[in-house]
Order: structure tokens, then sequence, then C-alpha cells
């Protein structure tokens, strides 16, 4: 029998790094600049001087807000926020059971049953399909904040509370988490944040998204498929792991010996630093450290800005790496109270934004996500019969 032989590998990018995979007016990361664009607009004025809800608008026509538009869609928005009994009927029973964003990507998927626009979309024209897409969204995308923070607090044995029309997107996540409306430095910071994290290219989650909306899936299908994607520990939850860190350090005097310690190993990597595209310092990074402090003056918690900005000089000093999103995301969240456990679904809640954005862009211009595999496996295999074997 002759031998099996095998090709030589060609060299393939390793996770399709430096690929383009397609065409989108969304975003753009400038990663040798430090730079992220939305639409044209650079990010630091979109996050520190518009609103989240102006942000969403942006993704999703291309264009900022008149302020009666704005109005609109604040008022389409809180008019789809109330998520179906049936769907917490659902839910209910696997609390505990799974962790929050398992139970997230369960629940946007069943509200899916309850939202008959769905169907509608399976058999129209194009035109309709667009202005029913549009629809869901704005459904979905007022839902999935009340649902993360009604999960939440039903694994805490607490009461889920109902969301309010006349609470921003930021403001409401926060009320209807902590149990009481934020101050008005803190829900702005929050929703910064969430302007911060609404889209970034074709990062896994999104591209996942585009994918499963390319076979003409509806929107429900697309948004689960992301948020499974950003399920994965090596993609959403790194914010989550540098709190635990902070909190691991505890206090200021700590942070030196911490971080030599882990560089001290094979390999040591401090969390929150560097970045797959940034080759400087991740722009949404530099905005959520001015904003990390001025929430410590506002709110006299400096304890975690304090070590985080102790724990930046620190690394830029010994390995010259800078603080990514993810990093100071994590002391702002930190210091607003909120439990590492809900950093992950946050992302999901201002990421929610882009996915819908993207997916109604692929469904806008589509052609079905079909690329090629490098086969490197072995070829001229001989087939033996089982009575041979």
């Amino acid at each position: 029998m002759a031998s099996p032989t095998a090709p030589t590998p060609s060299k393939q990018p390793s996770g399709l790094q430096g690929v383009t995979a397609g065409d989108s007016s969304l975003s753009k990361v400038f990663g040798e600049e430090g730079r992220l664009i939305y639409r044209g607009f650079q990010i630091e004025p979109l996050a520190e001087q518009a609103t989240f809800e102006e942000c969403v608008h942006l993704l999703w026509y291309d264009r900022l807000p008149t302020p009666a538009e704005l109005d609109a869609l604040r008022a389409d928005l809180a008019a789809a926020q109330s998520i179906p009994a049936e769907v917490w009927t659902v839910l209910r029973p696997m609390v505990g059971k799974a962790s929050l964003m398992d139970l997230l990507r369960t629940g946007v998927s069943a509200m899916s049953a309850w939202d008959e626009d769905v169907a509608a979309t399976r058999d129209t024209d194009a035109e309709t399909r667009a202005e029913l897409n549009l629809r869901i969204a704005k459904r979905l995308m007022a839902r999935i904040g009340p649902l993360v923070a009604g999960l939440y607090r039903l694994g805490r044995g607490e009461a889920v509370i109902e969301p309010r029309a006349d609470l921003s997107m930021a403001g409401n996540f926060l009320a209807m988490v902590r149990g009481s409306a934020p101050q008005a430095e803190e829900e702005r910071i929050f929703d910064a944040a969430l302007t911060l994290h609404a889209d970034h290219g074709f990062n896994a989650s999104t591209f996942a998204a585009r994918v499963t909306a390319a076979t003409e899936a509806d929107i429900y299908a697309a948004i689960t498929s992301a948020i499974g994607t950003l399920g994965g520990r090596l993609h959403g939850g790194a914010n989550m792991r540098v709190m635990h860190m902070l909190e691991k350090i505890g206090e200021l005097d700590r942070v030196v010996p911490f971080v030599d310690e882990i560089l001290a190993q094979p390999g040591g990597r401090v969390m929150g630093f560097g970045h797959r595209v940034y080759k400087v310092e991740d722009p949404r990074a530099t905005v959520l450290r001015r904003m990390a402090q001025s929430l410590t003056s506002a709110t006299g918690n400096s304890k975690w800005f304090d070590i985080s900005r102790k724990l930046e000089d620190h690394v830029k000093e010994k390995k010259g790496l800078f603080p990514n999103v993810d990093f100071y995301s994590a002391s702002v969240y930190g210091s607003l109270g909120l439990d590492p456990e809900i950093f992950t679904p946050i992302f999901a809640v201002s990421r929610a934004s882009g996915w819908l954005a993207h997916v109604m862009e692929q469904h806008a211009d589509n052609r079905l996500i079909r690329p090629r595999a490098n086969y490197i496996g072995q070829t001229d295999r001989e087939f033996t019969p089982m009575d041979a074997r």
C-alpha cells in the first residue's frame, strides 16, 4: 500500500490576521495611529459630547440625529423596552444553572418567538424586509439592557425592575441593576462607556453576526451568534479579569510587587495591556482614563483608579505597553459599584448597537460568506475494506 503523502502547508495568516473579509462603512480602526472612527467621526467627541442614543442613530442611519430625530428614536426605544412575560418564564428555571452570558444568549434567541415581525421578514420584498428589520433592531436594542439587568437581579434572588421611559439607556441600565437612579455624573460616564464599545470593525463577534446574517437568517439569530462568540474567553471578559486583578492587588503598595511577580514568569502577561490591532494607546482607553478620574472626583471612590494609574505607569516603564479599553473600563465599572460578573454582558448591551448596524448593512447588499480553507491534510490515501483492516 502506498504511503500517504501530505502537502506542504502554505503560509496562511493565523486567525485571518490582516485579511480583508468585506466592505463596511460603519467603523475603522487606525492601529498605527491609535484612532477609531464611527461613520467618519472621531470616537473622542462622540463619547464625550454626544449620547449613546446619538451613537446608535449614527451607526444605523449614517448621520448624527437632529433633535427631533433623536426624540423619535428615544420614544421608539422606550416604547419597546418591556420584555414579554413568556421570555422570563423560559429563563427563570435556568437562572443559577448557566452563566449570565449563556442566559443572555438564550434570552435573545427566545425573544424571537414573541416577535411577529420575524416571520414576516422571511417571505417579502427587500424594501419591506429592510423596514421590518429596522423595527426588530429597535425592539432588540431596547430590550437587551433590561434583559441583562433582569437576569443579573434574578441570579441574586432579587426582583426584576421594569425600565423607565424617562431615563436614558445608560441611566435605565444602572437603575435596573442597582435599584435606584444614578447620579448625573455616573450616568454620563456610563453612557460614554457604552459609546466607546459600540463598534470596532470586524472583531470576532461582529464577524460571526455577519456570517449568520449572510445566510439570510433573521436578526435574532445573528445577534445570538454574536453573543455566543463574545462569551468566549479570548473575546469578551477581559475587563472582568482586569477587575479581578485589581481586587487581588487590593492596595496601592501591592502594585509593583504584583506586576514584577507576573512579569518574572515565562510568558507573564498583565491583563488589560496591549492590543491585536493598536500599536499605540487604544484611543478608547484614553477617554476612559479621563472619565475614570472624573468619576473618582464625583464619587470620592478613588481606590480602583489610583491602583490602575500606578499599575499603568509600572507596566509602561517595565514593558513599554499601553492599556487597552478593557483596562480602564474595569475601574470605571468598579467605581460604579457594578459586579465583575456583569462586565461582559454590559459589553453586549453596548456592542448590540454595532452588531445590529452590521447585520442591516450585510442584508442591504448581501452575499453568502463562504471562504476557502487551506487544506493541509493528507492526500492519495488508499481505502481498506473493513474485513482487511
